[in-house]
């Protein structure tokens, strides 16, 4: 199919090959627009922050009220470092990468680990084969039936929203990061990055407990750290399980199609996609990763067909934290009730 044919088709007609093709131009970048995203969100944040500290002299339940958007600008700082990651913020890969390690300094996430474990899941994202890495642990219906009571328990524990959403992301934040565990045979260049990047947390918290105190300073960013790494999670969880997403055993997957279908477009309240930095448009993202985020939304603009594809609203969102199995039969991810249901044929 032709470019020209393409763009006139609807989205389902055109191949997830072809759309590339379509979202080619929507990766150029604009430097002014970039510094001043930059720019005004880490301003805010800091503005932000400074609010949450004076009202303790009010009351802490507004701190408390006021950590809820102070967390939605730390969430757009981590996604402002994601679309480094991708390449996608500013022209120059070295500019990319050095914005990308600041701000995961406060992110608490370091830069260089993240990016690799993150093109990997963006590499091999909706392949039954290659499952375990940057993404939320999936396993079909058959594997769980025939898995041993403790590991059902196992993945029982890990799926459920307290430990998926509340716990695991307070962990993986605050403890999985400060270790490059698992990069290894990386050499030294996870390390190197961690370590920086926790040398100059600790030498930035030390600073700000010096100067506004220990106990203020805790009451002020705990609650921020807490609830940004719970959204993401969940952010993360929904742009990929849900009822209509895609995967395949090796033989059959292929990328496009996987990051095409595989991927939700979550189509949230014009405020909340300003605070997550337009990553609903997932399947957009994942099928062209260098488009910056700002230009997400242009794309849909210009082609409104894409604005079906995988889309969730708020509400539709919340029925998919009881996904938790892909059923290959069907090619749905199903709840542990359903699988209950499901009788599985002899195995070949």
């Amino acid at each position: 199919m032709t470019l020209t044919n393409a763009v006139g088709a609807s989205a389902e007609a055109i191949s997830a090959k072809d759309w590339i093709s379509i979202l080619t131009p929507y990766r150029e970048q604009s430097r002014v627009r970039s510094i001043s995203e930059l720019a005004m969100t880490a301003g805010l944040f800091a503005i932000s922050w400074l609010v949450m500290l004076a009202s303790l002299q009010v009351g802490y339940w507004l701190t408390l009220i006021l950590a809820v958007p102070t967390a939605g600008l730390l969430i757009r700082m981590f996604l402002i470092q994601h679309d480094c990651g991708h390449g996608a913020f500013f022209r120059r890969k070295a500019t990319n990468d050095w914005i990308g390690r600041a701000l995961g300094v406060f992110t608490l996430t370091p830069y260089d680990p993240w990016r690799r474990s993150h093109a990997i899941h963006h590499a091999s994202s909706g392949n039954l084969e290659r499952r375990g890495i940057g993404d939320v642990k999936t396993m079909t219906v058959r594997e769980y039936k025939e898995s041993s009571w403790l590991r059902k328990v196992q993945y029982r524990l890990y799926r459920h929203p307290l430990i998926l959403f509340g716990i695991g992301p307070v962990y993986q934040f605050l403890v999985e990061h400060r270790l490059p565990v698992g990069y290894m045979r990386d050499g030294w260049a996870p390390w190197v990055s961690t370590m920086a990047t926790n040398i100059v947390l600790a030498g930035i918290v030390a600073l700000l407990m010096w100067t506004v105190g220990v106990v203020p300073f805790l009451m002020v960013h705990v609650p921020v750290i807490i609830l940004a790494a719970c959204i993401g999670v969940w952010l993360f969880y929904v742009q990929h399980q849900f009822d209509e997403t895609h995967w395949e055993h090796e033989e059959d997957w292929d990328v496009h199609e996987a990051a095409f279908h595989g991927s939700s477009h979550y189509d949230l309240p014009v405020v909340l996609r300003w605070f997550t930095a337009n990553i609903g448009a997932h399947h957009i993202h994942h099928l062209c990763a260098r488009i910056p985020f700002y230009r997400l939304y242009e794309v849909i603009g210009d082609h409104p067909e894409l604005a079906t594809i995988g889309r969730l609203t708020f509400w539709e969102s919340i029925r998919c934290v009881k996904l938790a199995l892909w059923d290959e039969d069907n090619r749905e991810l199903v709840s542990f009730a359903d699988a209950r249901r499901i009788t599985l044929p002899e195995a070949a």
